[in-house]
């Protein structure tokens, strides 16, 4: 299906500074097996941006497999990213290769890196190094050509500093850092988005709609974006949807430093931070991988701080 989908800069909107300068990377690097790492916030855009990179590329025509680090437990990551043989578990009734192994020739992206545990950082590193892995369960070296590009929306350097992620493999993954800016960034772009959207989903919106989308501080990115146009358009009672027919998200009033309640009356910020990890876990019902991600943390950056 991956192979049947091509995402040309048609499907990469903006015309921004920001968003032509990454239009220009992208074409420099695309011929290249250059890992590359994109670093932005969720919904900005990095899966396409990947798909882009992968389908200017001499691999165009061969796999592009994208992993979501997060998405995949812990205790199952090493059998889902390098295979399996039979008997390297319960369960294990036949052979099974991995994700690197069937992206060979073509491209892993690996998003969300940052959640990536430090048992498989490691082989992550020997990927990119050497180009060899062994399946769970095996002794048998095995080589793949793939190239990697990774995707966090964390700072990793501070994961770095915490300990939860490995030099060695971040600078690895750094050859090519690619930052794609969030789209209060590049307001410019979002007229262009807005009439994109609408288009795809059938309606139309009027300048007075364009002019209050603008207005918004869209802390979902594009994403958010393209919901709230899909949104707005299926609960327009016409084709033309005007300002009052746009329906955001009803957002809840940001504290600032230095006005009465920053911090609750008489708690540290560390008190208050435990706080929020407490409240947090509570309504993820004690799951640690759905607390960070409410959080904005990484699932190491939250172990970090629970110690």
């Amino acid at each position: 299906e991956a192979l049947g989908q091509r995402y040309q800069f048609d499907n990469l909107i903006g015309g921004s500074p920001a968003m032509q300068e990454i239009f220009a990377t992208i074409e420099r690097i695309a011929p290249t097996r250059a890992t590359v790492l994109l670093c932005g916030e969720s919904g900005v855009g990095k899966d396409m941006i990947a798909r882009a990179i992968h389908q200017h590329s001499p691999r165009k025509d061969r796999p592009f497999i994208k992993i979501n680090c997060t998405a995949i437990p812990e205790n199952l990551m090493e059998s889902e990213l390098f295979g399996y043989e039979r008997g390297a578990f319960t369960g294990a009734t036949q052979s099974k290769q991995g994700k690197f192994e069937a992206a060979n020739t073509g491209t892993v992206f690996l998003d969300e890196i940052g959640d990536v545990p430090p048992s498989i950082q490691v082989k992550l590193l020997r990927i990119l190094q050497e180009r060899e892995f062994e399946r769970l369960g095996s002794n048998r070296t095995l080589q793949t050509d793939v190239r990697v590009i990774a995707a966090t929306n964390v700072d990793l350097r501070s994961a770095l500093e915490q300990g939860t992620f490995r030099e060695d493999l971040y600078y690895r993954l750094n050859v090519v850092p690619l930052n794609i800016p969030a789209l209060r960034e590049r307001r410019e772009d979002i007229p262009y988005l807005a009439r994109f959207f609408a288009k795809k989903f059938g309606g139309e919106l009027t300048s007075a709609a364009i002019a209050k989308l603008g207005e918004y501080h869209w802390p979902g990115n594009v994403r958010e974006l393209e919901n709230v146009i899909e949104r707005s358009i299926v609960l327009s009672s016409t084709p033309q949807v005007d300002a009052s027919g746009i329906r955001l998200e009803a957002q809840a009033p940001r504290a600032t430093a230095g006005v009465p309640g920053f911090l609750p009356e008489g708690m540290t910020l560390d008190q208050h931070e435990q706080s929020l990890i407490r409240e947090a876990l509570k309504r993820a019902n004690g799951n640690k991988s759905l607390a960070a991600r409410t959080l904005g943390l990484t699932r190491n950056a939250l172990r970090y701080r629970l110690t």
